[in-house]
């Protein structure tokens, strides 16, 4: 599966710090957590089960950035199942 363009625009978005924040997404529940920017570095979507774990899919997020901060590199990867 891949992300689709507007899952990766309210991504691309900056949250609270160091945080996991829980959403719903057409239809499907997602899962992430950020950096110390505010960045979402690790994603799970799929359905939430009665224990409060998402069941579907892992993504991890690489950000590279050059010496004053800019991000150079922003890609999201498939890692596998998340249960």
């Amino acid at each position: 599966m891949k992300l689709s363009r507007d899952l990766q625009l309210k991504l691309n978005k900056q949250y609270e710090s160091n945080s996991l924040i829980s959403m719903k997404y057409k239809g499907s529940d997602i899962t992430f957590k950020t950096d110390a920017d505010g960045n979402p570095v690790l994603l799970f979507i799929g359905r939430k089960t009665k224990d409060g774990k998402i069941k579907g899919e892992r993504f991890r997020r690489t950000l590279k950035k050059d010496l004053l901060g800019t991000i150079v590199k922003d890609h999201w990867e498939l890692k596998g199942k998340a249960s």
